[in-house]
């Protein structure tokens, strides 16, 4: 979920056309959210046992957490103001 945050309002990279290289070189530099982003997450596990994917039963969700996040997001943002941003990530720029 943190993932699908940072997608629709943090992460970004741009290129510095002065040096031809990128602006965040490294992941010190390269912002992603944390847990003071995310105030309150509510995690639901469900319990389903199955033989077929390994021994132990289990199933990961992996990303497929993130993929409607960033949408559900575009759409509250869409919802309070109006307007429908089509890239990633949303700024305070894209809506002024």
């Amino acid at each position: 979920m943190l993932w699908g945050l940072g997608q629709a309002l943090l992460e970004a990279n741009y290129m510095d056309p002065s040096r031809g290289r990128w602006v965040a070189s490294g992941l010190g530099d390269y912002l992603v959210p944390g847990n003071a982003d995310a105030l309150e997450v509510e995690i639901e596990l469900v319990e389903v046992e199955d033989k077929i994917v390994n021994p132990l039963g289990v199933k990961g969700v992996g990303e497929v957490g993130q993929v409607g996040a960033a949408a559900a997001i575009a759409n509250a943002i869409h919802h309070a103001t109006g307007r429908r941003i089509r890239k990633l990530p949303i700024t305070i720029e894209d809506l002024l």
